[in-house]
């Protein structure tokens, strides 16, 4: 039985990594937020610590260390996008392999910082890349593979899930702690795409606003017309009234379905982080460099290569 930290206890996904936590068979230890609404511990773990300073969490964590059976050897990382890379470099420092949500960090300097410190502590930081193990990408991805060396699929991806008002004034709606849509609710696709289509070739965003953003991914094996929003006029009409989300995947003319078969996506990360085989910090550099360079990047002119949905919002 491994001993668990967990830091940002209060999220949407923590409650994911509890379970995952605990249906492998292991201890959450001890768990951190600022925020206190945390009572989904109590029917997961009740008898975890809990802290809502990081001070106290800290000083508590090498308190554990004196002893073997209670020393931690992992802390999960739940906490918003900006601080990842603050609480990776913590966990490793206290002696401890890190699992952390996407994205790790917003740029391949950071990633390298990382790096930096594992080889310092001798520990190691795995990502939740959970769209690899889902059964429906595994399926397209054998698909592709078989597929003549020579052929590109056609993609076009569309993800648009709406927020109310409450998201500007949280932490997602502020570029400098989300660093923007892109990167929040577009890495897991790009990692994906990547996962499936090979290496990428060429990155071009056409559009950029704190609600949307749209550009044009070229892969080994794709050519991927991309289109993410959070402002729910973007939905389609077929939809408005009656979804609040529009997810769209076209691969050369069908339609990737994979709504269901995330339930246990948590848990099966941290079956293979705990076998020895999860995704490190070379696995999550390409998704990294991936938004790095759409957050950053000049807009280029929208042509043919635009999404569908930015001719409209051009037009």
């Amino acid at each position: 039985m491994k001993n668990f930290a967990l830091i940002g206890a209060a999220g949407y996904i923590a409650p994911r990594h509890m379970r995952a936590i605990k249906d492998t068979g292991n201890r959450l230890s001890v768990a951190y937020d600022i925020n206190d609404s945390v009572g989904i511990i109590d029917s997961i773990s009740p008898d975890s610590e809990f802290f809502t300073e990081f001070e106290r969490f800290q000083e508590f964590a090498h308190h554990l260390k004196r002893k073997p059976q209670t020393a931690l050897d992992y802390v999960a990382i739940c906490s918003p996008n900006y601080l990842h890379h603050p609480h990776i470099a913590a966990g490793l420092r206290l002696g401890c392999d890190v699992v952390c949500e996407k994205p790790l960090v917003p740029s391949p300097e950071l990633l390298d910082e990382l790096a930096r410190v594992e080889k310092e502590t001798g520990k190691r930081v795995f990502n939740i890349l959970q769209l690899r193990h889902h059964a429906a990408i595994l399926k397209l991805r054998d698909k592709v593979a078989a597929a003549p060396e020579d052929r590109k699929f056609d993609v076009e991806l569309t993800y648009i899930t709406s927020r109310g008002k409450w998201f500007a004034e949280s932490w997602k709606g502020d570029p400098r702690k989300s660093f923007g849509i892109a990167t929040n609710i577009g890495v897991h696709f790009y990692d994906m795409l990547h996962f499936i289509f090979g290496s990428l070739q060429k990155n071009v965003t056409h559009y950029r606003a704190d609600a949307k953003a749209a550009g044009y991914l070229e892969y080994e094996r794709a050519r991927v017309r991309w289109f993410l929003s959070i402002d729910a006029n973007d939905l389609p009409d077929k939809v408005k009234g009656k979804s609040s989300t529009y997810r769209n995947i076209d691969i050369s003319g069908e339609q990737l379905e994979f709504s269901e078969g995330f339930t246990d996506l948590h848990t099966t990360s941290y079956q293979e982080i705990l076998a020895g085989r999860g995704y490190g910090l070379d696995d999550a550099r390409h998704c990294i460099e991936t938004v790095n360079v759409i957050r950053t990047a000049k807009l280029a002119a929208a042509g043919d290569d635009a999404h569908p949905c930015v001719r409209r919002l051009l037009a």
